[in-house]
């Protein structure tokens, strides 16, 4: 159908200007777009003509141009990130436009992107049913389109738009801290924490930007007088990190953590550089630093504010679980001295077992979980020697057969004491307390386990203990000799000790010495 001609005062208004003017913006990036969908040429023409050097929040307009159905359909499914669509109603069909609305709405799922009608026929589309019957967000007729008219819806659609936006960035920004919250909780190391807080802050600050350093960020710790880097990402990869910039940075921090004093807070040093500063009564101090080659909006900041707060909240958890975990750790290594001092085996013998039990768990092809936890557990494998008298405990020649026979109960004790225990840790050391002097051949105590009916466990502790108490001074004996060790060793291959495990025993045997020279009893 032909449209009609509209009586107009070309002066006045837009539709008839008769200059054209070069889209000046179609090659300009972060720039609002802007869909001018009509089938007259000259539309087109007068909209730039008249909107193109508006610029709003420092973006300028980038147009582009439908001339039928289809064609407004493409461009929103090309750039779904349009800010303004300005559609007339009547182009193929006497309704194309109104098709268009439904079809950019229902199909598309495009709601934030704002409609605006413009028709030189309103009886065609009447402004109360098309209000009332399509999502649109404005309704104007052609010949009330003045310039200063046309300025103003265009403005009013853009602030929409940017508020819609921000919003909706606001709202996927907090699903991505509430993922990120659940993925920062389920890390159990500080260090693993750390680089996770740093990907998070990337993926939910810098979603859109393909710029690998575009986005850049490290975690220091206080040490000493000064601080150390334990992540970094960006243009601070660990490798550069000598560099001058990093340098700069990093004296201008220090001059803001002097002048801001040593609590929690955070501060944007410039528009598009932020830091965190993280110190609690548990004795750590810690600050977060970005930075991104755009400026961060307010959007942005309120995002970047929630994380910060979760991060501190997370960092004193770990903080504090890290601190009882070393104080566990201690308090095993404590207790397996205390049966050491009592039998006057001072130095390091419970702490060279558990370092050897736990290459030996890896090597053996136990997970660093399982390894670790062997490591924790062993230096309990004697506690249950505090049940057993002095007078034997510290006996200086060969025990009778009656006071071996009591000394072989530390195994049971050890076990009694550890196993009601719910702890993993416990649990483990309750199991090696029983079965570090079961043997290979089933001739050991106190259940003659055999094989591989021994656990794991226990056979690694075995070897561990037996090496460390052969080359140790004891109340009874002497230190053996290292080359007697090793035939006594191969001797029991099948015996007290299972042959795999022997033969990895042997294979790793630089690093075994290793760690007995770098754990030295003082007295030896």
């Amino acid at each position: 159908m032909e449209k009609q001609s509209q009586e107009t005062n070309p002066d006045e208004f837009l539709v008839f200007a008769e200059e054209d003017q070069p889209d000046k913006n179609n090659e300009t990036r972060g720039a609002w777009k802007v869909i001018i969908a009509d089938d007259e040429e000259e539309v087109h023409t007068v909209t730039k003509m008249a909107l193109g050097d508006i610029s709003y929040n420092g973006k300028s307009i980038l147009f582009m141009n439908a001339y039928s159905g289809n064609e407004v359909l493409q461009l929103v499914k090309d750039n779904p990130d349009t800010a303004l669509i300005l559609l007339d109603v009547v182009m193929e069909e006497d309704d194309t436009g109104l098709k268009i609305i439904k079809k950019i709405r229902e199909e598309l799922k495009n709601e934030f992107v704002r409609i605006v009608i413009r028709t030189g026929q309103p009886g065609e589309a009447p402004e109360k049913k098309v209000i009332v019957d399509y999502d649109i967000n404005d309704y104007k007729e052609k010949s009330e389109l003045t310039s200063q008219k046309l300025f103003t819806m265009l403005i009013s659609s853009l602030r929409s738009y940017e508020n819609i936006s921000t919003i909706d960035t606001t709202r996927r920004g907090l699903e991505k801290i509430i993922q990120a919250s659940e993925s920062l909780f389920k890390q159990q190391s500080m260090d693993k924490f750390v680089s996770e807080v740093l990907l998070q802050f990337k993926a939910i600050l810098n979603a859109d930007n393909p710029d690998a350093d575009s986005f850049s960020a490290f975690f220091a710790t206080k040490k000493d007088d000064d601080y150390e880097v334990s992540s970094a990402i960006g243009r601070f990869d660990l490798d550069c990190l000598e560099s001058k910039s990093y340098q700069i940075i990093i004296s201008e921090i220090r001059n803001f953590l002097k002048a801001n004093g040593d609590g929690n807070g955070y501060k944007y040093l410039s528009p598009n550089r932020y830091i965190s500063t993280y110190k609690s009564h548990l004795g750590f101090d810690s600050f977060l630093y970005l930075e991104r080659s755009n400026d961060f909006n307010q959007s942005d900041k309120y995002l970047i504010e929630i994380l910060s707060s979760y991060i501190a909240m997370v960092y004193e958890n770990l903080y504090l679980n890290r601190e009882i975990d070393e104080t566990q750790k201690e308090i095993i290594y404590k207790l397996g001295e205390v049966v050491e001092t009592r039998s006057n085996e001072t130095g390091f013998h419970v702490k060279r077992v558990a370092e050897y039990s736990k290459l030996l768990a890896l090597k053996y092809g136990l997970s660093e979980d399982e390894a670790e936890l062997i490591k924790l557990a062993s230096p309990l494998h004697d506690i249950g020697k505090v049940g057993i008298f002095d007078s034997v405990l510290n006996k200086d020649s060969k025990l009778t057969a009656e006071e071996f026979e009591l000394m072989k109960t530390h195994s049971s004790i050890g076990y009694n004491i550890l196993k009601t225990s719910s702890r993993r840790i416990l649990k483990a050391a309750a199991i090696i307390a029983l079965q570090h002097h079961e043997r290979w051949d089933g001739t050991g105590y106190p259940c003659g386990l055999k094989g591989e009916e021994i656990h794991i466990y226990g056979r690694i502790t075995c070897v561990a203990d037996i090496f460390d108490a052969l080359g140790s001074i004891r109340v009874y004996k002497k230190a053996w000799e290292f080359d007697k060790i090793m035939e006594y060793f191969k001797s029991e291959r099948g015996k007290i000790f299972e042959p795999k495990l022997l033969d990895i025993f042997f294979e790793n045997l630089d690093e075994i010495i290793k760690i007995r020279d770098s754990l030295k009893d003082i007295r030896s």
